[in-house]
This record gives structure tokens, C-alpha cells and sequence, in this order.
């Protein structure tokens, strides 16, 4: 048998239940419960949440301005710490022999 067909024949099993009352209603707690552990069995394929990731990050970084926006706020933490922007100021002149330039 087909998903389709399979499907088809669920929902309406599930239709009747209802309708007659004997269906399965989940409470907040139970239908919590259930999504947490669907959670954990889904994150444990990790080569699945890659794709996941990789994906949402694909999506994310086709926003220039988004990308822009992240990248101001970034460079706007580090300039800052003042020991870190020295450190990289001392690492820059390393670089370049230790010449001073005018």
C-alpha cells in the first residue's frame, strides 16, 4: 500500500474516533511530553541536523544587509576592548618587522 493510501485511511479512522468520541485527546502535558521526545530522537541524527544548519546558515547569509547588520555589531564589540584592539595593533606591527610608519 502506497503512503498516500495509508494516509488516507488513518485520517479518516481518526475522523470517525472523533466524531464518535473515543478519540485520544492529549493534554497540554502529554502533547509537551511528546514533542520533547520527537525533539531528542530527531537531534540525534546529527548528519540531519547539519543539513538543518547548513540550510538555515545558506539562507541566512543571502541577507546582505542581515550579514551587514552582524557584522557591524561584531566589529563594533571588538573595537571596544581596548586590550584586544592593542594586542592586534602589536601583532600588526610584528608583522610588518616592527617598522614605524608615518
Amino acid at each position: 500500500m502506497d503512503r498516500e493510501k495509508q494516509r488516507s485511511i488513518a485520517s479518516k479512522g481518526g475522523r470517525a474516533a472523533h466524531e464518535k468520541g473515543t478519540a485520544h485527546e492529549f493534554t497540554p502535558e502529554e502533547a509537551r511530553n511528546a514533542g520533547r521526545k520527537g525533539g531528542e530522537v530527531v537531534s540525534q541524527n546529527r548528519k540531519h541536523m547539519a543539513e538543518i544548519g547548513r540550510k538555515g546558515g545558506e539562507r541566512v547569509s543571502q541577507d546582505r544587509e542581515h550579514m551587514a547588520q552582524i557584522g557591524r555589531k561584531g566589529g563594533e564589540a571588538v573595537s571596544s576592548d581596548r586590550q584586544h584592539m592593542a594586542q592586534i595593533g602589536r601583532k600588526g606591527g610584528e608583522a610588518r618587522g616592527g617598522e614605524h610608519h608615518r
